[in-house]
């Protein structure tokens, strides 16, 4: 009774929540001719949520701080973006909107991962924030607060302040991560929040006092390759949820390495579903995770995500991207069209000796393991820390004591040079892991004899984490292949992972990139 008691209050504290003093946020005019919207590397913003309240259009966001380096999620306070247009690329920027524990008493501070703010039914405006519970006793301790605001740009008040809403001991048990809340409130004036990641959906019908479970909460299981990152909107009495998915496969619509993600979307009939699957509405971006927050404003709709296209921007150094989006009409119900995303002007091409971008690639590994991508080898990216789809790999169970990657050009070209850069985990002579490979040359076609002929040079010894130079008299081919031997204990292989591999022309060239959808051959059959 004592807790039913308690709970009967709930929506007198958020609708009664005491007026809190505001100190003016700090700010900054932002002049963005391109995405992402902050592109300078000065403050990097992710997992956007955007607002659109009369005819301002806010985005909230994340903020990103790890250092170069740092595979980590370093994301101490939320940050605002605000215009009167989004096509003007005049936005108003508050660097410092709101830290967890400044509003949530009970949460520490740091990881203030993917929020949104809603409209409620009373005008007043809620944030639904996860943030990590201080003392929790949970297996994790991700939690769900709400805070309450007369304006979308604060002050905030904690909604619920005995704790969060949603844990996984409350209000009722899960073994979820409780993190990437979404809001729907409906035409009805009914509320729904949906959350959930690593491929756990949940979603819940919530009372007026936008705080507390109406029902039981539903489980989501039908949205092909739901990852993380879910977003409810409606469109012309139809429920969209769009979501981050990783389907990965050579022949997946969504992704080939399983570490980045699409944004797919489903629909349904009724806001707690069922929901069916529909496709996929924006491609992979530069960043492995993707993020989508989705409005209509003044008749158009636009789509916010992130990518890792500022300045010394990374996976874990993300920054806030808008494009619009349109329709399908004629089907029902009615379908997202791909997105095409706009970026800055790629920089005049510098002439290169490096040929490379311009091959086709096949390896004796393809289909490569969906935790690699195959096109990291000629993309001409070295990282310091990269994640596994960074690099061309072949790990498997039982490795194989020899690979090889081959690339091919439309025309015969010359070369003279070559450069690697591998990567492991392992150090040389192990036969477990990722390790830099016993020994390695180079091969290329020859069309007179129709094989592969070898490379005479002095090889160096491979060595992790720096290019791998050499250097050799002129040959003219339309294939060249690296061949690896694995390094081993004498009893297993190690596999073999590179992040780069450069073929060198004898002078710098423009190079234009080469479609790398469409496969090498082994033996440099021509492509049709």
């Amino acid at each position: 009774m004592k807790r039913l008691a308690a709970l009967s209050l709930l929506p007198l504290i958020a609708a009664c929540a005491p007026t809190v003093a505001q100190t003016a946020l700090e700010t900054r005019q932002v002049t963005a001719p391109h995405n992402p919207i902050l592109s300078d590397g000065a403050d990097y913003t992710t997992d956007p949520a955007p607002l659109v309240v009369g005819d301002k259009f806010y985005i909230l966001t994340g903020r990103d701080m790890a250092e170069p380096g740092v595979n980590d999620f370093i994301m101490p306070e939320w940050q605002m973006l605000e215009t009167s247009d989004p096509k003007s690329g005049q936005w108003t920027h508050y660097p410092h909107f709101v830290k967890p524990n400044d509003v949530f008493k009970w949460a520490t501070p740091g990881r203030a991962y993917a929020a949104q703010i809603v409209q409620g039914p009373d005008k007043k405006f809620y944030l639904y924030a996860p943030v990590m519970q201080q003392g929790s006793t949970n297996k994790d301790g991700f939690a769900i607060g709400v805070a309450v605001s007369d304006s979308p740009t604060g002050p905030w008040v904690d909604a619920h302040p005995s704790g969060p809403v949603i844990s996984q001991s409350y209000p009722v048990a899960n073994d979820i991560q409780n993190i990437d809340p979404t809001i729907l409130v409906d035409e009805d004036q009914r509320i729904y929040l949906y959350w959930g990641t690593f491929g756990r959906l949940k979603g819940v019908e919530l009372e007026a006092d936008m705080v507390t479970f109406k029902g039981k909460p539903v489980d989501v299981n039908t949205l092909t390759g739901f990852f993380e990152a879910p977003w409810i909107f409606k469109r012309k009495g139809t429920y969209y949820m769009a979501y981050a998915g990783n389907k990965a496969g050579p022949d997946s619509e969504c992704t080939e390495a399983v570490y980045y993600a699409c944004i797919a979307y489903g629909t349904a009939k009724s806001p707690l579903g069922p929901w069916t699957y529909r496709g996929v509405m924006l491609d992979p971006v530069s960043s492995t995770t993707s993020h989508p927050g989705i409005v209509e404003y003044k008749g158009e709709w636009y789509i916010a995500y992130h990518n890792a296209d500022a300045k010394n921007g990374g996976h874990f150094r993300r920054s806030v991207a808008l494009d619009k989006f349109t329709w399908d009409d004629s089907v029902s119900p009615p379908a997202i069209e791909l997105v095409e995303t706009t970026k800055a002007p790629p920089p005049a091409p510098v002439p290169t000796r490096n040929l490379a971008p311009a091959a086709r690639i096949v390896a004796s590994n393809s289909p490569v393991p969906v935790q690699y991508w195959i096109k990291a080898l000629n993309d001409g990216k070295v990282r310091e820390a990269p994640l596994p789809p960074d690099t061309w790999g072949t790990w498997s169970p039982n490795n194989p004591k020899q690979q090889w990657v081959v690339y091919q050009w439309e025309q015969p070209l010359k070369f003279n040079g070559s450069r690697l850069y591998f990567w492991g985990d392992q150090p040389a002579g192990s036969g477990i892991g990722v390790a830099p490979p016993k020994a390695w040359h180079l091969e290329y076609w020859s069309d007179t004899d129709n094989k592969w002929t070898p490379i005479s040079a002095q090889y160096p010894t491979a060595t992790l984490n720096t290019f791998n130079e050499v250097a050799f008299p002129t040959v003219t081919t339309r294939c060249l292949r690296a061949v690896f031997d694995a390094s081993t204990d004498g009893k297993s292989y190690a596999a073999v992972a590179a992040q780069e591999w450069e073929a060198l022309y004898p002078k710098p060239v423009l190079v234009e990139a080469a479609d790398t959808k469409l496969a090498a051959s082994a033996t440099c059959v021509p492509s049709e």
